[in-house]
Formats: C-alpha cells, structure tokens, sequence
C-alpha cells in the first residue's frame, strides 16, 4: 500500500512540475508576442494617460531592452524553480498558486483590453495560452495538494 501512495505522490508531483514548466513555456511565448507586436508602444502611452490623471498610478513604463531582459530572467527563474515544484517544497505550493494567477490574469486582461479598446492587442494572440496554462498548474496544484494529505492520513 505504501508503494502504491508513493507512486501516487510521485505522479502528482510530476504532473505539477510539467504544468510549471508548461506555463514557463507560455510566459517564453507570451514575452516573444509581446515583443513583435509592439507592446510597450501600446502600455507605455497608456501608462502615461494614467499616470496624468491619477498620479499615484504605481505601474512603471519601461525601454524595451530593460523590459525584455527582465521578463527573460523572470522565466529563467521561474524555469530553474521546477525541481523546488517538483520536490514539493514548502514555498513552492504558494508560488504555484500566486504565478497561476497572475498569469491567469494576465491573459485576461490581453484578452478584456481587446474587446474593451476594440482592437486586438499586443500580446492577445499568446493569452489564450497563458489562460489554458495557468488553469492546467492550479488544477495540478490542487491534485497535488489532495495527494499529499491523502497521503499523511493514511500514515497516521
């Protein structure tokens, strides 16, 4: 029975680490939309809009090479992270959960700001990934987190 929990373990913690390394994947792609279809020359402007009206607006504009060379740590990072996933620790079920979210709303707010500015905008086309992507982690999150405390109740 034991072997048989640990496999169990074991999957569920492999299929959280593929989901992680997916949505990484997602974020690579979403970045490389961004770049090619002008992002900045799009949230830069609007930024600045903001800013004029509210001017407490925290949201910083960026060039585009401090901007890319962030994002491309960002997923470095977040890639280098996945064996911490895997091994299941403490952190990383929070982090699961906080990048899912993000990511989720990220996309939908690419997806909202096309319809509400009624064009398709920079980094629209990658966001259904993110969106499919981010819901893929927080469901395997969640599988792995049943997972384990199914686990600890069979051990007491």
């Amino acid at each position: 029975m034991f072997l048989l929990t640990r496999r169990s373990g074991e999957a569920a913690s492999i299929r959280q680490q593929q989901a992680w390394l997916l949505l990484v994947g997602a974020l690579a792609v979403h970045v490389v939309d961004e770049a090619v279809t002008d992002f900045l020359g799009f949230y830069n402007p609007l930024v600045l809009t903001i800013r004029s009206r509210i001017p407490w607006f925290p949201m910083p504009t960026f060039t585009f090479g401090v901007w890319l060379a962030g994002l491309g740590v960002l997923v470095l990072v977040l890639a280098f992270l996945a064996p911490a996933v895997r091994r299941g620790a403490v952190a990383m079920g929070l982090a699961s959960w906080v990048l899912s979210a993000i990511m989720f709303m990220n996309g939908l707010g690419h997806l909202a700001g096309s319809v509400y500015f009624q064009r398709w905008l920079p980094g629209a086309t990658s966001a259904p990934l993110l969106l499919a992507a981010s819901l893929l982690l927080a469901r395997t999150t969640l599988e792995r987190r049943r997972s384990d405390l199914a686990a600890l109740r069979r051990a007491v």
